[in-house]
């Protein structure tokens, strides 16, 4: 059944899904990996679908760390709301990842931890992939933006916001896909 939405969803709007179908569990693996969950206070999903990087998320984190999945298709969102309605310190904001500022200002949190993208950055549009990095960045304290990608055409973008990057391939998904784990260089004196 799930498959199904999913590939319903994804032919209703190609451009912001991105993949046939949901992510491997071998993928959602590396993705959480580079995740301290002993001392995250506050990790950001953006574009969980389905949710299978969200499952993994809420199995290895604290019941204090605050997780906030930000999904843009409504349908996704309901189906998320419903899947994690009994867990604690799970929020679901049904809005576009261009206002993660405005959404964390609305939630009083000054910084987040992580962030794991399941964004399709080769199919947005260039501003709204600059403003999500953007935003990302000025909400990052010291940890990772945490993506997957098709392939590493977009790692020159990435790395003109996160000076430190790593990638990983993970063959078991379909397709195969790049896992990058992207930090923040040496802050730098405005």
């Amino acid at each position: 059944m799930q498959l199904i939405t999913f590939l319903t969803e994804f032919i209703k709007h190609p451009k912001t899904i991105g993949a046939i179908s949901p992510s491997s569990k071998k993928l959602a693996h590396k993705m959480v990996q580079p995740i301290c969950f002993e001392t995250a206070q506050c990790i950001v999903e953006l574009g969980p679908g389905m949710g299978s990087f969200t499952t993994e998320l809420v199995k290895r984190k604290q019941p204090a760390t605050l997780l906030i999945l930000i999904e843009h298709n409504a349908i996704f969102c309901e189906k998320l709301r419903h899947q994690f309605a009994h867990e604690a310190n799970v929020v679901v904001v049904n809005g576009s990842a261009e206002n993660l500022r405005q959404f964390m200002d609305e939630l009083h949190i000054e910084k987040i931890d992580y962030v794991i993208s399941g964004l399709p950055f080769t199919s947005l549009k260039s501003d709204v992939s600059c403003c999500i990095l953007s935003n990302v960045k000025d909400c990052l304290r010291n940890g990772k933006f945490i993506t997957f990608q098709y392939s590493l055409v977009k790692k020159a973008f990435f790395q003109s916001y996160f000076e430190d990057i790593s990638h990983e391939k993970v063959w078991m998904n379909m397709p195969p896909a790049y896992v990058l784990s992207c930090k923040l260089g040496h802050t730098r004196a405005s």
